[in-house]
């Protein structure tokens, strides 16, 4: 989908951009995402723990959550789960309230006519007029669909009571049995009197 200047001109975006390293559609559903969760939940880009991030995809739009958000992996406060879903919840440890944003069906959808002229463009068939309106229609339909805002991208789901993840754990590290090497006490499994680390498990 075409992303509009008035998206692309903004300097945190651009931040999401040097953080991921490319502008895309991804990037910009984070960003998108980000944006109207913090708004929702009247927060600011968290300093420590105050905001968790739970996301069900690996994508590109994780990493513009990350930059907005302050949540990251480091941090232990960005959770991934592996779903393959277009969604992200986000909570405040401040107030208990969350939210799951699930990005909309519609955004996928195509008008047949721009279909038609990508394929004749793809195969090197479309004429000069045909790839003008082409473009036309690309950015037509992308600009109609920012002016919406950031609630036109995802279906909301508030959460009172927010169940929200324990803070990042603060444990000692231990040497595996088998390669010696240091490992945080929570990761060991303990096989036979002795603690082994995950690697040496597998």
């Amino acid at each position: 989908m075409y992303i509009p200047e008035s998206i692309q001109a903004n300097e945190d975006y651009q931040a999401c951009i040097t953080f991921h390293g490319h502008t895309c559609m991804g990037v910009t559903i984070g960003y998108q995402a980000a944006k109207l969760a913090m708004k929702l939940l009247g927060e600011m880009r968290a300093v420590d723990e105050e905001l968790i991030v739970i996301v069900e995809n690996d994508a590109c739009c994780c990493d513009a959550i990350q930059v907005l958000t302050g949540c990251t992996f480091g941090k232990g406060n960005f959770f991934y789960r592996d779903h393959g879903k277009m969604a992200f919840t986000f909570g405040s440890r401040t107030s208990g309230q969350g939210v799951r944003l699930l990005l909309k069906p519609t955004i996928f959808q195509i008008p047949e006519r721009e279909k038609v002229l990508a394929e004749k463009i793809g195969a090197h068939q479309a004429t000069v007029a045909e790839k003008q309106e082409y473009q036309q229609i690309y950015e037509a339909r992308g600009e109609e669909f920012f002016s919406g805002g950031p609630e036109a991208f995802f279906d909301v789901e508030h959460i009172e009571d927010m169940n929200l993840p324990p803070k990042a754990p603060r444990v000692p590290s231990l040497a595996c049995y088998v390669c010696g090497e240091m490992v945080m006490q929570t990761k060991l499994t303990e096989v036979e009197g002795h603690l082994v680390c995950r690697g040496c498990l597998a």
